[in-house]
């Protein structure tokens, strides 16, 4: 199942170095009793290295999410709770208050803390990113978002698909909220007006774009019915999906398509990769050209 390669990939060499036998014996006895060692010995480690991180302190605070705790937004459609965490450019007390009184104000959110000391904020709710989003933008400093999902429940809570263009950009965000239900957020621009179907497709294989991503992922999970492009050629959606999961979807893609029919080879498509979930990503800097976050482009 190579679309699970990249979860367990990052994982591989801790596993090898923890197994605590010659892997040799294995190939000069046919012993059974070596079969079952390695067999624990690697169900042990690969269970020990792949526990989530322990969100700091200032965290703990917050209240948990809670699956009973519903918000309603337009068009009807009613999303869960979960954790959102910006990182937010903020200096002083001043910067915490006007930060935290804007937030509150926006419908779906529930609980803000902030911690100057990381420049993070952690919002606790059911509102859409964009709307999160558009208000920390309101109060004049720079924000991006780092994280989301369910603290400490899911090994892989959070994912993201990213349309780069050249003419169809877009930013689909999936969250697990639990192991029945998880949240979808999409933005797209420069697609034609009208109705688009799109989907969750079998493969990560963009060589043919959308036409090499295979069929529709478990059907009928992989439906998402089609997104409502207005005149300015942008779509937003914002809902929650039954029975998917996640962690079964990393590698696969999604798909957009001309029309509501989904026969045809499809517009664009981009890969679902893991994102960070929350506690997991409070760098400011990029490892690989030194840039600060702020300067870093950003769809949200």
């Amino acid at each position: 199942m190579a679309f699970l390669r990249s979860i367990v990939t990052a994982k591989t060499t801790t596993i090898a170095a923890t197994a605590d036998f010659p892997v040799s014996s294995i190939f000069s006895s046919s012993s059974s009793w070596h079969l079952e060692f390695l067999s624990k010995n690697l169900k042990l480690s690969f269970s020990k290295n792949l526990q989530k991180p322990s969100l700091p302190p200032s965290a703990l605070h917050m209240d948990a999410p809670s699956s009973n705790h519903q918000t309603s937004h337009e068009n009807g459609v009613v999303l869960p709770e979960l954790l959102t965490e910006f990182m937010v450019d903020m200096s002083c007390q001043g910067c915490v208050n006007s930060v935290k009184s804007k937030l509150q104000t926006v419908e779906g959110v529930k609980n803000v803390h902030v911690d100057l000391d990381n420049q993070v904020v952690r919002i606790l709710g059911s509102s859409r990113v964009k709307t999160m989003t558009e208000a920390l933008d309101q109060t004049g400093r720079k924000a991006r978002l780092i994280g989301q999902g369910v603290p400490d429940d899911f090994l892989i809570s959070a994912a993201v698909a990213e349309f780069k263009g050249p003419d169809i950009f877009g930013v689909v965000r999936l969250a697990q909220v639990n192991m029945e239900l998880t949240r979808i957020e999409a933005t797209f621009s420069g697609l034609s007006p009208g109705k688009h179907a799109w989907s969750i497709n079998e493969f990560g294989d963009l060589t043919r774009g959308a036409a090499s991503t295979g069929k529709l992922y478990s059907s009928p999970l992989g439906d998402l019915g089609t997104l409502d492009v207005d005149e300015k050629g942008e779509a937003f959606y914002s809902g929650p999906k039954e029975k998917l999961r996640v962690a079964d979807l990393i590698g696969r893609a999604i798909a957009v398509y001309a029309t509501e029919d989904k026969s045809d080879p499809g517009l664009k498509a981009a890969v679902i990769a893991r994102s960070a979930g929350v506690g997991e990503n409070y760098k400011k800097l990029c490892t690989c050209d030194g840039t600060t976050i702020w300067e870093a482009t950003s769809n949200l």
